[in-house]
């Protein structure tokens, strides 16, 4: 191996991710071109008053977010991914520079973004050379709902799994991600063991060029925690049916040109997690019914992105008018402020690129 000390620098690009997509809970998500960077550089040690360590931050977060690399969540994965690699510290002196474009809390994989970002540093500070698929499988021992790390990894349009694991890989996998952290942060006991290989499995999917994503950001947080305490732990054989027949068609009617506004409007209707989050978001129920394509030329299909409470309408043009439109309706029913970012599927997923 390599001298992981030896001075480089290099550029690590994790993009913001949407996932669910109406009828695709759990399932499907979509990369967007917002992106996560971090700029790394391991300097020359023999440099005089140079630290171990320097973390800064800027963008979303700035002022909340921990600098030490036992507490930011993208340092303690990394710590994660080359303790499990037999490698017992970052390298010295390092310098990270992270600038987070993506809001938090607000259904825009901030936190899936910032696993991606910190496997990706894991393996480029211990030059590992792992794969994509091998990477996946270090985000999903952190975050173990694949629909945005597989998407902000991959990138693209990503249908995402997790496999049904054997005994002795369920074993692993069970062992608490805080625990963990615990172990590699603080230096006591074993270091932790390598994930099992496959933990998930995706398919990248087909998408029209022509669509862009409208994201409609209310000025408030949802935790994703709470957004799933809501949900019921039965449903309705009708509802499941309904999602599956709408997912069935939407993961194809995406990928065709030119797209069919009538198609994608009702594929992407829900009954399993809309409904049922609609008190934690005011005015919801009154965006997903009045915004339509009858209504907006450009409109294809509106919903909610991720756990919330930002809304997603895919379009292919018309952007600010529908966003506009949207931002008013949530000012007028629920009382708050949104803003908007117009964005772009971007196939590339996370990056790393040396200086």
């Amino acid at each position: 191996m390599s001298d992981l000390n030896a001075p480089r620098k290099f550029r690590i690009k994790a993009p913001c991710s949407t996932a669910n997509i109406g009828p695709g809970f759990d399932v499907l998500g979509i990369s967007l071109s917002l992106y996560l960077t971090l700029d790394v550089e391991i300097l020359d040690g023999s440099q005089p008053n140079t630290k171990d360590f320097e973390m800064t931050y800027s963008g979303e977060g700035a002022n909340d977010v921990p600098l030490i690399p036992e507490k930011n969540l993208i340092t303690k994965t990394a710590l994660y991914v080359l303790h499990a690699n037999s490698i017992k510290s970052l390298p010295k002196p390092l310098k990270i520079h992270v600038h987070n474009p993506i809001p938090l809390g607000r259904g825009l994989g901030s936190s899936g973004a910032a696993v991606v970002a910190g496997v990706a540093l894991g393996d480029a500070l211990g030059q590992l050379n792992m794969g994509k698929d091998r990477m996946l499988d270090y985000c999903l021992m952190i975050e173990r709902h694949p629909d945005n790390v597989a998407a902000a990894l991959m990138g693209g349009f990503v249908a995402s799994y997790l496999r049904e694991l054997d005994a002795a890989d369920l074993e692993i996998t069970s062992i608490p991600v805080s625990e963990t952290f615990d172990n590699v942060t603080n230096g006591t006991g074993p270091a932790p063991p390598q994930p099992p290989r496959g933990i998930g499995h995706f398919v990248r999917l087909g998408w029209a060029k022509e669509i862009k994503a409208i994201a409609i950001v209310p000025k408030f947080e949802v935790a994703t925690a709470k957004a799933r305490a809501v949900l019921p732990n039965n449903y309705e054989r009708k509802d499941i049916v309904f999602n599956l027949q709408r997912l069935a068609v939407l993961t194809t009617a995406l990928g065709r040109s030119p797209p069919d506004a009538d198609l994608i409007y009702n594929a992407m209707q829900d009954k399993i997690h809309q409904p049922y989050r609609k008190t934690l978001i005011p005015g919801l129920p009154d965006v997903l019914t009045s915004i339509t394509p009858q209504k907006y030329d450009g409109l294809l299909g509106i919903c909610l992105s991720g756990a919330g409470p930002t809304i997603l309408a895919l379009a292919t043009h018309n952007f600010d008018t529908i966003a506009e439109e949207a931002m008013a309706v949530f000012k007028k029913v629920g009382g708050f402020d949104c803003f908007y970012e117009v964005l772009d599927v971007v196939e590339d997923g996370t990056t790393c690129t040396y200086l």
